[in-house]
């Protein structure tokens, strides 16, 4: 029988709870408001009647109990049947299924990610970029063969190997420690098909002499842009008996396998009710970073290798998820996940990946794994940026709207839009047509900031603002060195790498900015209105001093840049490969501009 534990309330403050606004206000001026998610001290206040019906959360079979308790705190009603929820955490589905969720709702998935979450198709791909980048920047996993098909590399790599080997076999989709087994002869090779087969980590790091591994939360909000974020902390999983390298051993399942649900089986299996204390056979991952600071290891070191890990590895899944949300998936808003990487030490504290799940356990049958998985969810759905619908965009009406209620809506619909103008994508276009070891050249992506650029921008600032516990590890200044890891470029990876290079040792000028941007873009009229003119030109000329790598970038002086409120938008002259076209990008368009090139005579991203 599971046992679920309801997170504490503070003694001070039972009875007399905290109360929270329902609604955390943008950053920027006409921008929406997300949906508060509470911690158990807290009381969030009631919406007006009309907006509280809108609060629908649709229950699966697999919704966790401390996801049903944090939406409850916000006052959402579950419902089964509904077709008009806001949210749901359920199982994932074949990518045509997806075709049904509606622009306003959030399902806790994408199409394709189980590209990594399988653990066929994971380390398929890992070994695909380790294949085109190396061990050197790749070699994090064990080497690792699916069966059938690698049966005979298998077979050469076992002989190469000698008598002393051990290997893992795991079922490719199953979990929990299902199926997994620990082999040192060939005939001990199960003939149930597929298989994963992997070179056994004989030589963990070992704590008290037990071997454990590290379950890291992972939640990837966006994948274009691509914004990953790890949760700070997590747990650790110890196997149950102490470790022994003996052949005679690997039948053992308490002894080599990490997995709860395995080890809580054993009779000596302790439990851990504290978050703070290294006891019993599972931790807290903050706990486990107390415990070898104590015995002078850097740990700082093994979490930059961690988070490094886990950016590659998520970027390995890249081209398939986001063909699939191109093909499948009415509006990117709908779409977010989270991620359990099963990490684990060896001797010499390097980290390797073992699997990566995309429905990792929420169950929460302890104080300790309430007080981490409740702060995580509840973290992740402020995250997730929840926003409430119109009431048009989920029953449609005939009745007439005031203007300044279709602007509102123009707005909140900007959330859900994943259409650009064709002025836009000849930026992107040009960005994406050119090589990017020029540092001074991807520096100029942002001396033109176009409508669509500014709203996601100003999305990836409102998200930053409410990560919690979470840490954002991509994008971030430094992850310019990743970006060459892309199976493609995309333009808005580019955008929001440069975006933090500039900015992020002075966060709040970079929010100035666009708060101008913002302010100046709703006096425009709608997004789709405010696009600015761009004028076509033949350029065959030579660069002059102030053209960087073709671009010829508007100068601003010191004292400008020292005010963000005057910024004033700048233009941009480019030379388009094989066009030859003379572009000038400005927010608000010139009353003395020529008109718009026709939609026909500029080319769309793919021509390109």
């Amino acid at each position: 029988m599971t046992v679920t534990v309801k997170e504490p309330i503070s003694p001070d403050v039972e009875g007399d709870l905290v109360e929270k606004p329902a609604l955390v206000p943008s950053l920027f001026p006409h921008m929406t408001s997300t949906l508060y998610f509470s911690t158990a001290d807290e009381r969030v206040e009631l919406l007006p009647a009309e907006q509280r019906k809108l609060l629908k959360w649709k229950i699966t079979t697999v919704t966790p109990n401390v996801v049903k308790n944090t939406i409850s705190r916000s006052h959402f009603k579950a419902t089964k049947k509904s077709h008009d929820w806001l949210g749901c955490w359920g199982h994932h589905m074949k990518s045509p299924g997806f075709k049904a969720i509606r622009e306003f709702q959030k399902l806790n998935h994408f199409p394709g990610s189980f590209q990594i979450g399988r653990k066929d198709r994971l380390w398929r791909n890992l070994s695909k970029m380790q294949a085109h980048f190396g061990k050197r920047e790749f070699g994090f996993f064990p080497r690792s063969f699916i069966l059938p098909q690698d049966i005979k590399l298998l077979r050469k790599a076992w002989e190469d190997g000698g008598s002393k080997q051990k290997w893992i076999v795991k079922p490719p989709a199953s979990a929990r420690g299902i199926g997994i087994q620990v082999i040192h002869k060939w005939s001990q090779m199960p003939r149930k098909r597929p298989l994963l087969v992997q070179k056994y980590l004989h030589k963990p790091y070992l704590i008290s002499g037990n071997k454990f591994d590290l379950r890291i939360y992972v939640y990837v909000t966006s994948y274009d842009p691509l914004r990953v974020y790890i949760f700070n902390d997590g747990l650790v999983r110890f196997a149950s008996c102490k470790y022994s390298p003996s052949m005679k051993t690997l039948n053992n399942k308490f002894m080599h396998l990490t997995n709860y649900s395995v080890n809580k089986k054993n009779s000596e299996y302790q439990s851990n009710s504290d978050d703070k204390a290294c006891q019993g056979h599972k931790w807290a991952l903050k706990a486990l970073w107390q415990y070898l600071g104590s015995q002078g290891i850097s740990t700082t070191l093994i979490w930059e290798k961690i988070k490094d890990m886990v950016i590659k590895t998520i970027i390995a899944s890249d081209p398939y998820v986001n063909s699939l949300v191109k093909m499948h998936v009415r509006s990117p808003y709908s779409c977010h996940e989270l991620f359990g990487f099963d990490i684990m030490l060896d001797e010499n504290l390097k980290p390797w990946v073992l699997e990566v799940n995309i429905s990792p356990s929420l169950h929460s049958n302890t104080p300790l794994d309430v007080s981490i998985k409740g702060q995580m969810i509840r973290d992740l759905l402020n995250l997730a940026g929840f926003v409430l619908p119109l009431r048009e965009d989920i029953a449609p009406s005939n009745s007439s709207a005031s203007s300044s209620t279709n602007s509102l809506c123009e707005v909140v619909r900007e959330k859900w839009r994943s259409d650009i103008s064709t002025d836009e994508k000849v930026k992107r276009a040009f960005y994406l047509s050119q090589r990017f070891g020029d540092q001074d050249f991807c520096a100029t992506i942002l001396d033109v900031l176009t409508p669509d650029d500014v709203r996601v921008l100003a999305e990836s600032e409102d998200e930053l603002s409410r990560k919690g516990d979470f840490e954002r590890v991509f994008p971030s200044h430094a992850s310019s060195r990743y970006l060459r890891f892309f199976e493609q470029p995309r333009y808005l990876n580019i955008l929001l790498n440069q975006w933090e290079q500039t900015y992020w040792l002075n966060r709040s000028k970079g929010i100035n900015l666009l708060r101008d941007l913002c302010e100046k873009r709703v006096h425009l009229g709608n997004l789709a209105d405010s696009v600015h003119h761009w004028s076509s030109k033949s350029y065959r000329g030579h660069r002059s001093p102030m053209t960087r790598s073709g671009v010829l970038v508007s100068q601003r002086s010191d004292a400008e840049d020292e005010d963000s409120s005057d910024h004033e938008v700048q233009s941009v002259t480019m030379s388009l490969p094989d066009m030859s076209l003379l572009t000038t990008i400005s927010l608000s368009p010139s009353p003395t501009s020529s008109s718009s090139l026709a939609s026909d005579s500029l080319p769309s991203h793919d021509e390109l």
